[in-house]
């Protein structure tokens, strides 16, 4: 095309309005330049043009392929897309595939917007990110980047009001380290513990069911074991139910347990987790409509939701004898 303005005399946009037929040219002058292209063999690229022209209406979402909750998320993300008339394009971060990597490849895809699930990317990385095309944070928020979280300083702060409300008086906290969410889970829990006028015993974890065990091992250890245990996660909390098991030691007649975010690893009938639940269904929705709100030029929101614990069969009133 540029080879066809420059022996027309011409700018490159007037032969593009030319080759799209439509307003903004003589007819002496689109005689002119079509034969000019012709002479040359140029060709429109129809399916450049469209590429230029068309909304991909795809939403690309990053996720942790080791966290279950993720998958949840994923699947009622899908579901709410679609009833926009959006699709949805994946990029899993695992341990030989970081964030970044998961971030470039959904630009290359021509996503209108990127949700992106428990980020880990710094505020520089997002808000360069958000620079080429509209970011939502889903559980985590950053200054002037959208986001959709829970509200975890609540969610650990109910659960251990239940579980004062049940008797509890030895509680633990095996919190998710440097993980998305941690800082507010471990401070909700704090905070509660103190409002109680209990002692606020946290552990070092993590997120995976590993981090659980050996969060466990180390309570068990101590003088006074808890009574009662909120994990980080449900992957953690399975990590806790599977140690207690392997030491004999019955749930929930001995020792409680509480997870958080009631994915799927809660729902599983020999697990039957008690659980925080995050909402999945309207994390999703709230996320695909901040997407959808950045899309159409809609400055940064911050939503917030509140949790709600699942009771299952992992808690009851502590032993008699402690």
């Amino acid at each position: 095309m540029a080879d066809v303005a420059r022996i027309a005399g011409v700018s490159p946009a007037l032969v593009s309005i030319v080759m799209r037929g439509v307003e903004g040219a003589s007819d002496d002058t689109r005689t002119r330049i079509k034969a000019i292209a012709e002479s040359i063999g140029y060709v429109p690229d129809r399916r450049a043009q469209k590429l230029r022209q068309a909304s991909s209406r795809l939403l690309g979402v990053t996720f942790d392929l080791q966290q279950p909750f993720h998958g949840d998320l994923v699947e009622r993300i899908y579901t709410a897309a679609a009833r926009h008339g959006y699709d949805v394009t994946l990029s899993a971060v695992a341990p030989s595939r970081n964030e970044r990597s998961a971030v470039q490849a959904l630009l290359r895809e021509r996503c209108e917007a990127a949700i992106l699930l428990g980020s880990r990317l710094s505020t520089t990385e997002l808000v360069e990110v958000d620079g080429r095309t509209p970011v939502v944070e889903i559980l985590k928020s950053t200054h002037g980047i959208a986001s959709v979280r829970s509200d975890d300083v609540a969610g650990t702060g109910a659960i251990v009001d239940h579980l004062v409300e049940m008797g509890h008086a030895r509680i633990a906290h095996i919190d998710g380290g440097t993980s998305t969410g941690a800082h507010d889970r471990r401070r909700g829990f704090v905070a509660a513990a103190h409002r109680h006028g209990i002692d606020a015993r946290v552990v070092d974890g993590g997120m995976s069911e590993t981090d659980g065990a050996e969060g466990m091992r180390t309570l068990l250890e101590s003088a006074e074991p808890p009574t009662a245990v909120v994990a980080f996660n449900d992957n953690s909390a399975t990590g806790v139910l599977d140690h207690l098991v392997r030491r004999g030691i019955d749930v929930p007649s001995a020792i409680s347990v509480v997870g958080y975010d009631d994915s799927r690893l809660a729902r599983i009938a020999h697990i039957d987790l008690t659980s925080m639940s995050q909402d999945v269904s309207a994390l999703a929705d709230s996320a695909v409509e901040s997407a959808l709100g950045r899309i159409a030029g809609a400055e940064p929101t911050e939503v917030v939701l509140t949790p709600r614990l699942i009771r299952r069969g992992t808690v009851a009133p502590p032993p008699a004898n402690t």
